[in-house]
């Protein structure tokens, strides 16, 4: 699901009058290489586009407002390449609606210790002017994100690219449409939550429908088309001859053809369903929902839609990248050895993470009172991954974050007909499980082998969203004096 507008961050630097026409002649061209160079760099995934030097308030200003109506635009990557006085800045930072990073770099690595004079300090003075605008983005307590480095080194525009990928994702947040088909699982608490909050926080709105409405479209498709798609399940996947059963893969099909029918003509980019409310559906969509996820869409089971926006989010943000990013739940423990998560659910896991080619089965389900659904299994490979979730406070939102090391299973699961992932969690289930409970997280995540927790942190940044962040540095004493006070 590739945007149809191509997305830029605009680079801006910001000098003066003071030092003359030569030093700003300078400043235009030493910036336009600076830009030059990160829009070429493959770990950059949006276009570098320049801008003219800012050097008054009002100038600021409009460019400020020219970011908030660009489409395009995803972000600023800012920079003072001489001294910048701050003043000018408040106009059009407190106007500014875009995120921001300050990139903390010179045009010259080294110091001509031979010829260097006051013209030389007067033009590359960014430990001067940088700090400038620091001041004035902490007094004005501005979301931002600072990244020091020479611009051209690999850790550097590493960075630069990864903030790029948290901006992609807060990009697409602010106008994603979630599709609800029913209402939340009974009595479950974690997956409720304010949804005009959530929309004014993170950009997104969650529209609900009846389960009547997709069996409708779905009834709109001919016995060829379902039997096209039925066609392309046995090109795709290793089906035994005990799971090639032509009802079943019928109903799956058509599932999925009304599915992703409603959500293309809708615009959704993300979607919940709940077991308990599916009357006039002959199986839980399983196979669909992976298959949509498999093609961006986000979801989560259960009415969850605060990870489904979040996965959707996730995707966006790791698109071109190694590795898949799914809808997951910690599912039960391994406590022999070194404990370890098997993450999973009924149906509903990607096969962007898949290891290997994966089956398509068809077997019972004990919950539902369906017919016995179709879904895809496999196991996800060994990695590092990231697991992340959003929870409802009641007066805010929080993201949780947790570092894990995907493992492979040392034993078959003959007997689990899932997709699943077995992981071991940083710093240890023991810490990690007992941070999370801590902190209020949700058995449902998104999970991610292409992004990690810093894509997270930033996207949290520009939502102004509290994070707890869990990893191999995680200590239970410290973080529950954290949640005291947060």
């Amino acid at each position: 699901m590739t945007p149809n507008t191509p997305l830029e961050l605009w680079f801006v630097t910001g000098s003066q009058h003071l030092y003359g026409p030569e030093t700003l002649q300078r400043v235009a061209e030493n910036s336009k290489q600076i830009a030059g160079y990160l829009d070429q760099a493959a770990e950059i995934p949006v276009r570098v586009v320049w801008k003219a030097t800012l050097t008054s308030p009002d100038s600021i200003l409009d460019l400020c407002q020219e970011a908030n109506s660009s489409k395009a635009c995803i972000g600023l990557v800012l920079w003072m390449h001489t001294f910048s006085p701050a003043k000018m800045w408040i106009a059009g930072l407190t106007a500014l609606r875009k995120p921001f990073l300050q990139l903390h770099t010179q045009a010259n690595r080294e110091l001509p210790w031979a010829t260097i004079n006051m013209d030389f300090m007067n033009l590359n003075q960014a430990a001067h002017g940088d700090r400038e605008f620091g001041f004035i983005t902490a007094r004005l307590k501005l979301p931002r994100k600072v990244i020091v480095g020479f611009y051209s080194d690999p850790e550097t525009v590493g960075e630069i690219g990864s903030w790029a990928r948290s901006a992609i994702g807060w990009h697409h947040s602010r106008t994603l449409k979630v599709a609800r088909f029913g209402d939340n699982m009974r009595e479950v608490a974690v997956t409720e939550g304010d949804k005009v909050e959530a929309q004014r926080v993170f950009g997104y709105s969650v529209l609900g429908y009846g389960i009547g409405d997709l069996a409708d479209r779905m009834s709109h498709f001919s016995e060829t088309e379902v039997a096209a798609l039925v066609g392309e399940y046995r090109e795709s996947y290793s089906i035994a001859s005990q799971h090639d059963r032509a009802d079943a893969l019928a109903v799956a099909a058509r599932i999925e053809l009304g599915l992703r029918a409603f959500l293309t003509e809708g615009g959704f980019g993300a979607f919940t369903d709940t077991f308990e409310d599916l009357h006039g559906i002959g199986q839980l969509p399983g196979i669909a929902v992976q298959r949509l996820m498999a093609d961006g869409f986000g979801f989560a089971g259960e009415g969850d839609w605060k990870t489904a926006a979040l996965v959707r989010i996730m995707k966006m943000m790791a698109q071109g990248l190694p590795g898949g990013t799914s809808f997951m739940e910690d599912y039960t423990y391994d406590f022999s050895g070194t404990p370890k998560v098997l993450g999973s659910h009924m149906l509903e896991i990607c096969p962007s993470i898949a290891a290997e080619r994966p089956s398509l089965e068809v077997h019972p389900l004990g919950i539902g009172g369906k017919a016995d659904p179709v879904r895809l299994v496999f196991t996800a490979p060994a990695g590092p991954a990231v697991v992340a979730t959003i929870v409802d406070m009641g007066n805010r939102f929080r993201m949780i974050l947790n570092d894990v090391d995907v493992i492979q299973p040392e034993h078959d699961l003959p007997h689990l007909p899932v997709a699943r992932a077995l992981w071991v969690p940083r710093p240890s289930l023991k810490t990690a499980a007992a941070a999370w409970i801590y902190a209020g997280g949700a058995h449902h995540t998104g999970f991610s082998q292409a992004l990690n927790s810093e894509h997270l942190e930033d996207f949290a940044v520009m939502a102004g969203v509290e994070v707890v962040r869990i990893d191999a540095d995680t200590d239970l004493r410290t973080l529950r004096q954290h949640l005291l006070y947060s």
